[in-house]
């Protein structure tokens, strides 16, 4: 299900970096963000539909593995998205 682009724009426009940042990892865990909770949403409605379910999976482990390399990169940008979306954060 792909996102809207009014709410992509709002995210993307909230967590950019710069003028013409669209890809920094910020904006990426946000976007993933965004794609997890509808998703989860989706699935309390339709606890059998297990596509949707090995999807979040996957999307749940690409974000993961983005906010690790933004742990290890520079912790406290890593702080400051993981504050502004309220995600659990690993001790540095």
């Amino acid at each position: 299900m792909p996102l809207d682009q009014d709410v992509k724009a709002e995210i993307i426009a909230e967590f950019k970096r710069g003028d013409a940042d669209t890809g920094s990892a910020e904006v990426q865990i946000a976007l993933l963000t965004y794609r997890i909770s509808s998703i989860t949403d989706h699935l309390k409605n339709n606890k059998h539909d297990y596509a949707s379910t090995r999807g979040l999976k996957k999307l749940v482990g690409q974000r993961r593995n983005l906010l690790k390399y933004l742990s290890k990169k520079d912790y406290a940008r890593y702080v400051a998205v993981s504050q502004k979306l309220k995600l659990k954060t690993l001790k540095n």
